[in-house]
């Protein structure tokens, strides 16, 4: 192990290093929070694809895979779809708006006062996902290392707090880079074909597998429903999904590099699913199939491969939680903690460039102190999967109708998104306490009674003030005011 020691050693240094060449890209608020604006399809695309798979695509794709077979590949073909759907209609416009949050969006759309729920509600979700990325890189340097689960915790999370708080999302771009093209050579050109050939092939892997495991619904109709309705609409309207889409330099990369990187996902997916399957067939009585994609990588793949792969599995890790760290910072600051400063505030304003530092270092300092929140919560809980579920749940239940709505449908107002929000969010709660954090029904009952609230109470109250409808549409066409042209990166 001690090749696989220096090739983890060499990759954890090498993303520190990015992380601080990046740091002199992030000159202003709009470098630190979105890239400039400037990514271009390549950085764009690859960008996009590491943020939404990360350790549940990773390290639960290959457990789903190990306990259900192919269908197993269920919960990340929903990511893919739902990133697939975003790109193709509706990044255009979200890229257009030049907004730093979903919190924003609202605001435009409504009103301040959707502003606030909505930033709460997404301040949790995205606090949330760093927890679930976090609890899974961990448990890479558990096995790894033979440490404690908090040790582990805080190895993996200082380096990412680390770097994502230097340069924030220039830092967290170019490293994001970096583990798109490590996690694509780790898991499906390394993992993928050694693990297959290992158990002797597809039709060796049908003899030994358990019937149903090369059907594509064995998981059942019911899971991969609530798979779609959880991520597949999660992935329309999650702050660090749409804090990716505000680094396009344009409408047609935002929409051009999300659809290539949601083929990406689905292919993703299936070499999951197929590299558990493999290892069901190999190691058929595991204690744990949370343990399936360690054990496949300890005993089937050689020296050095061995250690670029464990590389690849924190790439995927690192990523989601890079990226739902700074999405979370910027909620806080920007949604939260920012409009208690307005409220509160009495003297006059600063410079432009003073702040605009203040702004950077406020930004900063959230990503410090909520990653360490994070790195807390994560000592504390331990099941991937169900953490991710709460977050999508909250996510999905609370706003999903309230966003969508807001796009598509004109008559939805500021009441009934309210509406919307309190009624799916408090209904997607309770039926978690009741039903459990893992059943179908908080989701399906919490959007129903976020459709019905949305569309019954924006129908039996005022609609939108017709200027506010206005200035909506201009935005939505990008007529807004724009700043001295940027240079654009690949």
């Amino acid at each position: 192990m001690t090749v696989d020691y220096f090739v983890m050693a060499a990759y954890l240094l090498g993303i520190i290093g990015v992380g601080w060449w990046g740091k002199k890209r992030a000159a202003s608020k709009s470098d630190f929070l979105v890239a400039g604006r400037r990514l271009g399809p390549l950085m764009y695309t690859g960008t996009m694809a590491a943020v939404v798979l990360g350790g549940a695509s990773t390290i639960g794709g290959v457990r789903l895979g190990y306990t259900y077979g192919i269908s197993g590949a269920a919960m990340v073909f929903a990511i893919g779809l739902g990133l697939l759907a975003l790109s193709v209609f509706f990044s255009a416009r979200i890229a257009r708006l030049k907004v730093y949050t979903v919190a924003e969006m609202l605001s435009l759309r409504y009103g301040d006062t959707a502003a606030v729920i909505s930033g709460i509600v997404m301040w949790i979700y995205t606090l949330m996902l760093v927890v679930t990325s976090t609890i899974a890189y961990a448990s890479v340097f558990d096995v790894l290392f033979d440490v404690p689960r908090w040790v582990a915790v805080v190895i993996g999370g200082t380096i990412v707090v680390g770097y994502s708080a230097l340069g924030g999302m220039w830092s967290i771009t170019l490293t994001d880079m970096v583990q798109f093209v490590v996690k694509s050579l780790g898991v499906l050109v390394l993992l993928l074909p050694i693990a297959v050939v290992k158990a002797g092939g597809f039709s060796e892997m049908a003899d030994r597998l358990p019937d149903g495991y090369f059907s594509p619904t064995s998981i059942g109709g019911q899971t991969i429903v609530t798979f779609v309705l959880i991520y597949t609409f999660g992935m329309l309207i999650g702050q660090d999904i749409w804090q990716r889409v505000f680094t396009a330099r344009s409408d047609r990369v935002a929409s051009w590099g999300g659809t290539v990187a949601g083929v990406y996902c689905l292919v993703y997916a299936l070499a999951g699913a197929v590299i558990g399957m493999a290892t069901k067939s190999l190691y058929p009585q595991l204690a744990s199939a949370d343990d399936a994609f360690a054990t496949i990588v300890r005993h089937a793949l050689p020296t050095g491969v061995r250690g670029l792969v464990l590389a690849a599995a924190l790439s995927a890790m690192m990523s989601t939680a890079s990226g739902a760290l700074i999405a979370s910072a910027t909620v806080a600051n920007n949604d939260i903690w920012a409009r208690l400063r307005r409220r509160t505030a009495t003297g006059p304003k600063d410079d432009e460039i003073g702040a605009q530092d203040d702004e950077i270092g406020s930004n900063r300092l959230a990503i410090v102190v909520l990653g360490v929140a994070a790195m807390g919560i994560a000592c504390a809980l331990g099941d991937v999967i169900e953490a991710l579920t709460v977050a999508y749940n909250l996510l999905v239940g609370g706003l999903l109708v309230p966003i969508l709505g807001g796009l598509v449908w004109k008559r939805g107002n500021l009441p009934g998104a309210m509406a919307s929000m309190i009624a799916g969010g408090t209904t997607v709660i309770v039926l978690m306490v009741t039903d459990g954090l893992l059943a179908n029904e908080p989701i399906y009952y919490g959007l129903l009674a976020g459709l019905v609230a949305y569309v019954a109470v924006s129908l039996l109250t005022k609609p939108t003030e017709e200027a506010v409808v206005r200035a909506w549409r201009r935005r939505l066409a990008g007529e807004q005011a724009t700043s001295a042209p940027e240079l654009s990166v690949v």
